[in-house]
């Protein structure tokens, strides 16, 4: 399957001011505090004693980490587990000192994530930009991975989906839940192809032995995609993109070619992937609720995470009209945040040793 590159994905909003991902990640928040216990019990039970005791240094990486905080809470709570193992053992462990990757794509305002890191840091602390779909470190050089709320998004599409002609044209829609067969099973598709090249890297870095912990945004097996909460959130824009196009603010021919980059799998897709690839044992996989962010301020938090995709492709000049109107179809249709399920897996994956 040949894909072009998704354009229209972009990190999150930088900076510190009122749209930023800084300041409008508490949605996000709520995953890494639900998931701190899950982390513990993971680095307690399943990180083999070897790897303490082989290494003075301990190299983790969150990948996706935007601009903080979250990604200095999700780190405190990947190290805090980590010295509690070392200290609960008969025999003693040193302390390893703690080495910290930072990573997500290039375009991320890394100088807001410097800026903001934590003054008393129990670790050292490193930037990485790159793609997660391919390799960022040397081999067999972690010892954990991180990510949250980033494995979700697609790298790109299938070509047909830019084919007019294709039954996989996405004709007046912006998402996959509600579209036809053929676009869904694009998506699907283009999903597997990314977690298959991301395990592939991963499995590259990471020691024998090596954890890796995913947070990953999905749904539970035979939830149909229009009934997720978050895509019911792009359909909204959807809607507010059409609504432009009628008044002749932006084109249909705009919309017709925009298809938003991200896809909500099943622990049964991601089961299905990892065992295809053979790379990992599964460990530890399990879902749990996720709560919804406060009607007055979910406007805030799309606009945060999604500006930069949609002003990418629309132009900057759309961004505040449309982000008010779907403030006030927020209001109109609240309803949906009743309705849409919204649940994050948790995956726990040991890299398999080499022979």
């Amino acid at each position: 399957m040949e894909s072009t590159p998704a354009a229209a994905v972009r990190p999150m909003n930088g900076g510190d001011g009122l749209h930023s991902y800084t300041k409008n990640s508490d949605f996000q928040r709520k995953a890494v505090d639900a998931s701190k216990e899950l982390i513990h019990k993971a680095i307690s039970e399943k990180l083999d004693i070897e790897i303490l005791s082989s290494s003075s240094i301990f190299k983790l990486a969150d990948l996706g980490c935007s601009v903080g905080p979250n990604t200095f809470f999700s780190v405190q709570n990947i190290i805090d587990a980590v010295e509690l193992k070392c200290q609960i053992q008969e025999k003693a462990i040193k302390l390893p000192e703690f080495l910290v990757f930072f990573s997500d794509q290039t375009l991320n305002d890394f100088n807001q994530l410097f800026q903001s890191l934590p003054p008393e840091r129990p670790y050292f602390a490193s930037g990485l930009p790159g793609s997660f779909h391919s390799r960022l470190f040397p081999s067999a050089f972690l010892h954990f991975v991180h990510s949250s709320y980033a494995l979700h998004f697609l790298s790109g599409f299938p070509k047909e989906m830019e084919d007019k002609s294709s039954p996989a044209w996405n004709q007046g829609r912006i998402n996959h839940s509600n579209a036809s067969d053929e676009v869904v099973r694009c998506y699907e598709a283009q999903y597997s192809k990314d977690l298959e090249n991301f395990l592939d890297a991963r499995a590259q870095e990471l020691v024998d032995g090596g954890l890796m912990g995913l947070i990953i945004p999905g749904r539970s097996h035979g939830t149909p995609h229009s009934q997720v909460f978050g895509n019911n959130v792009i359909e909204l824009i959807g809607s507010c993109l059409v609504d432009m196009a009628k008044k002749g603010i932006v084109s249909y021919e705009k919309i017709d070619s925009f298809n938003f980059p991200w896809y909500f799998s099943s622990l049964e897709e991601v089961e299905s992937i990892v065992q295809r690839t053979g790379f990992f044992s599964i460990e530890t996989m399990e879902s749990f609720p996720q709560v919804k962010p406060e009607l007055e301020t979910a406007a805030y938090t799309a606009r945060a995470a999604f500006e930069g995709i949609i002003k990418r492709h629309f132009g900057h000049e759309i961004i505040d009209d449309m982000f008010i109107l779907f403030e006030e179809k927020l209001k109109e249709s609240s309803s949906f945040y009743e309705t849409g399920e919204c649940i994050n897996l948790f995956v726990l994956l040991k890299r398999i040793a080499t022979v």
